[in-house]
């Protein structure tokens, strides 16, 4: 497994948009409908990724802790299937429904979605404010796969509690890493 960081968003950014399908509903989604009236985390994962699996609890924790706070989550898996084919739709239906994901799953099939966020691992983690402004995008802690370091999610709860209250990040965001996206 090669461990690939997230590449830079500039803060302020605005996200792109989207329309792909949802693999659990079986319906396209935007990320105006996905969207929080607080804020709005996008997330590049897949189904095999060693370091998504060791942090899908957390996410899914911080994804019901913070909806009730008007911040929306929504999950994106861009990997090549053809040569990772446990990372097909159906595949991330049953994913999703046993990691019980509170969020959406969406499949970028073209990756054209992946490549206009400018993403480069999983997970790969990009927080936006409610008008939709990149304001963090960044790990989610320092726990890794076999480091020893229990997942709590510090670094992206700071960012996301100070967004809540109208504060701005001020802390060197350390990139996100884990496997890199399949391109095709």
């Amino acid at each position: 497994m090669a461990l690939t960081p997230s590449n830079n968003m500039n803060n302020g950014a605005k996200a792109p948009d989207f329309n792909l399908p949802d693999v659990v509903l079986g319906k396209e989604l935007s990320l105006a409908q996905v969207k929080g009236a607080n804020g709005t985390v996008v997330l590049f994962i897949c189904n095999h990724c060693p370091f998504v699996i060791h942090v899908n609890p957390l996410l899914v924790s911080l994804a019901n802790d913070y909806k009730a706070k008007g911040i929306h989550f929504v999950a994106i898996s861009s990997n090549d299937v053809e040569k990772y084919p446990q990372d097909a739709p159906h595949l991330m239906k049953q994913h999703a429904i046993d990691n019980q994901y509170p969020f959406p799953y969406l499949y970028d099939a073209s990756q054209e979605v992946a490549k206009t966020y400018d993403a480069a691992c999983t997970p790969d983690i990009y927080v936006f404010d409610q008008n939709l402004r990149s304001y963090y995008h960044g790990q989610l802690d320092n726990s890794r796969p076999g480091n020893g370091i229990p997942s709590t999610g510090k670094d992206i709860k700071e960012a996301l509690d100070l967004m809540l209250q109208g504060k701005s990040y001020d802390k060197p965001e350390k990139p996100s890493v884990g496997c890199g996206i399949k391109w095709k």
